[in-house]
């Protein structure tokens, strides 16, 4: 019977000891994007709800501002410095309505390239995420050949990679009528570099999944952006890669303001490829925030996508 009782017992730590370690494995992070699109106040709340939460981090998937305001260095500045009120990392790749968008007469008639290089210059001067605790991560500019590709950053948690891309609305800056467009290949050419070297960079760990962030909805069918060649050639290497990879893949996009949690990637004979999973974070004008539960210990559905509501101190 003593043996008995120590053979279960030797049982039962074991299991604590299993579970234990996979629970402290699973984490929580935020997405946001398209906040502020008014007054600064409306990133103050995020903010303020998202200090409140137990969260690795959080990921703001661009457009600082709305696309009818300037793009003046205050604004960025101004935000850079809420960013720093983060109380955990906050890791930010840009969007259309800080750069690519600011030729409009409403944004200050701006050089779209002269703001992108602002933007380079005020929010990725060094190798650190913003926030109170902040994140030291790996650049796609340490590559002699991608140097002037800054803002494409790349992080690891407990088994799970995540990475950022700068892919925008508005066509991707594909925009032929305007001169900022020469930028666009290289750009595209260094999107689809990383993403690819970040699935290798994953396999070679054994990682159990993969996080991308971005501001273009790539899969928008609302309008023209689906069918649009600013993105065709990066979706077809996304595809490629997802597929060979065959392990959850999350996606996560902004700029169409309104909550999808979606798989709408398929194949040419139309099945659905069901390893990614696409998350579209609501504007700032809506009153919840995505936050996405990473659960090491379900390695074929880690990622639970759940809401939480915007306190307004009152």
């Amino acid at each position: 019977m003593r043996t008995r009782q120590l053979f279960c017992a030797n049982i039962f730590f074991t299991a604590c000891c299993f579970f234990s370690s996979a629970s402290a494995q699973s984490f929580s992070f935020a997405a946001i994007g398209d906040v502020p699109y008014g007054p600064l106040s409306e990133l103050t709340a995020v903010t303020d709800t998202l200090n409140k939460n137990k969260l690795a981090f959080t990921i703001h998937v661009g457009d600082i501002k709305s696309g009818s305001s300037v793009c003046s260095d205050e604004i960025y500045l101004a935000v850079r410095e809420q960013f720093e009120r983060f109380t955990q990392p906050l890791i930010y790749t840009p969007g259309d309505n800080e750069w690519t968008d600011c030729h409009r007469t409403s944004n200050g008639s701006y050089d779209p390239l002269e703001r992108l290089e602002k933007i380079r210059g005020i929010f990725f001067a060094n190798k650190n995420s913003f926030g109170k605790k902040p994140l030291a991560m790996q650049l796609q500019s340490d590559e002699a050949r991608f140097s002037m590709f800054i803002e494409n950053r790349r992080w690891h948690q407990n088994k799970f990679s995540f990475a950022t891309l700068h892919i925008v609305g508005s066509n991707n800056n594909l925009q032929l009528d305007l001169p900022s467009s020469i930028e666009f290949n290289l750009r595209n050419e260094a999107n689809i570099a990383w993403m690819r070297d970040t699935f290798a960079q994953a396999q070679k760990r054994g990682d159990l999944g993969v996080v991308f962030a971005m501001q273009a909805d790539t899969f928008y069918a609302g309008g023209k952006e689906a069918d649009s060649t600013g993105f065709k050639s990066w979706l077809a290497a996304f595809q490629e890669e997802v597929i060979r990879w065959n392990k959850p893949v999350l996606l996560i996009q902004g700029d169409t303001h309104v909550l999808k949690i979606d798989h709408p990637m398929t194949t040419a004979d139309g099945a659905r490829v069901d390893q990614l999973t696409r998350v579209v974070v609501q504007g700032g004008l809506q009153k919840n925030l995505v936050v996405v539960d990473v659960r090491a210990d379900q390695p074929r559905d880690p990622f639970v996508v759940r809401q939480i509501s915007v306190s307004t101190g009152r």
